[in-house]
């Protein structure tokens, strides 16, 4: 009998390997990865800089204001 438990456990690690494989697999076909340009991340990162500097500057406006 115990040849037939290790089959059994033998079997359930595969299925589990298998779903898990799968997974990665779609995983990697939905999501596609950007290409930008050097010049495009430059302008992205600048205008993330200019948002957060913004939101810094307004929630100090308000920090200031409830004095």
């Amino acid at each position: 009998m115990p040849s037939r438990n290790r089959l059994w456990k033998l079997l359930g690690v595969a299925a589990v390997t298998g779903v898990a494989t799968s997974g990665l697999l779609i995983e990697r076909q939905v999501r596609v990865p950007a290409a930008y340009t050097p010049s495009e991340v430059t302008a992205r990162l600048r205008e993330r800089y200019q948002q957060a500097r913004e939101a810094s500057q307004d929630a100090q406006r308000g920090i200031e204001g409830s004095e």
